[in-house]
């Protein structure tokens, strides 16, 4: 049985090449896939302590396929997140919500050696492999697969007159002000201070307000957001947030934390404010998420490392430093 490499973590932490079987004949509408760039997520930080094949924003180029595939061919280009299976029968499925299905697979939940994008291959089921359009880069690709589709699911359905807020500009938020502004919507970032506002500025945001300096409200002036989307891990001061919120706003918590969601009461319930919990994107958002990145040029800012025992873990070290600016890409040494 022929064998391709993947790299999973350990108990100290440091990530090490292995080798994982690819069966000689594939089954069913299981994909060879040779993978050409894969995002890094925080995500991965929670599970480089275990022996979890890593990586779940994988792009790459069809080798093989199963009996079952029936649209993909050799040498197309595809891409894979968060999610790798499901049941195919119980009512979210069959509601295209398969996100939320019961029996769903998602990265670090099975047995994923064979799923890992920090590797050379990947063995991924046709039905939830994505066609990469011909106008976005495989490096540009790679992370939208799970920054982009997280943010994406959260502002698809947007009005282009709504007020857009975004907390942080960092790997989710940076990527969301960029979709924000290309469905025409007002966008309003918010940051701890102003050391990020060029940026922001630049990314698409029409107002910037730093929450540290001075008053709050003056700063984003008439504009009430309408929209919310917390990118950032730290818990947000309410109390300092609520005011600048349009009445039945919704606010959609991104990040993955540890600590519990506390939000004030009485404000909330006064202005009929929702709060919208959100995992990554359904199939089908996830591939109308590729075709607008694609049309309106969405690119992440990306710094690239080589897909190898040294740059995996030197990626690791300045991502968990804070030091990323603002999503990491590996890339095969040959490229």
């Amino acid at each position: 049985m022929p064998s391709f490499a993947v790299y999973t973590g350990a108990k100290d932490g440091h990530v090490r090449p292995r080798n994982a079987a690819k069966p000689d004949q594939l089954t069913g509408d299981q994909v060879f896939v040779r993978i050409t760039a894969s995002g890094m997520c925080f995500t991965d930080v929670h599970y480089k302590n275990g022996e979890t094949a890593l990586g779940h924003e994988g792009v790459g180029v069809v080798e093989e396929t199963g009996p079952g595939v029936t649209y993909l061919k050799k040498g197309d280009r595809v891409g894979w997140g968060y999610q790798t299976d499901n049941c195919g029968h119980c009512l979210d499925c069959l509601q295209g919500q398969d996100i939320f299905c019961k029996e769903r697979v998602l990265y670090g939940d099975a047995e994923s050696i064979n799923r890992g994008s920090f590797a050379s291959h990947a063995l991924v089921r046709e039905a939830f492999l994505h066609p990469i359009p011909d106008d976005l880069s495989d490096e540009n690709a790679a992370p939208l697969q799970c920054a982009g589709a997280t943010v994406f699911t959260a502002l698809h359905d947007v009005d282009s007159n709504d007020t857009v807020g975004i907390m942080g500009v960092g790997g989710l938020g940076h990527i969301a002000i960029q979709f924000a502004a290309k469905l025409g919507c007002r966008v309003v970032v918010l940051s701890g201070s102003d050391s990020k506002k060029a940026d922001a500025i630049k990314l698409g945001a029409h107002r910037f307000v730093a929450m540290n300096n001075g008053n709050i409200e003056q700063q984003l002036g008439d504009w009430r957001i309408s929209r919310l989307l917390v990118t950032t891990s730290a818990q947000p001061s309410w109390d300092k947030i609520l005011p600048l919120l349009s009445t039945r706003a919704r606010i959609y918590p991104l990040s993955v934390s540890s600590s519990n969601l506390e939000i004030p009461y009485m404000p909330l319930i006064m202005s009929g404010i929702t709060i919208h919990g959100s995992l990554v994107a359904t199939r089908a958002v996830h591939r109308k998420m590729l075709e607008f990145a694609a049309l309106h040029k969405i690119a992440p800012v990306i710094e690239r490392f080589a897909m190898t025992e040294e740059g995996i873990n030197k990626a690791f070290e300045r991502l968990e430093a804070g030091k990323v600016q603002y999503r990491v890409v590996l890339l095969p040494s040959q490229q």
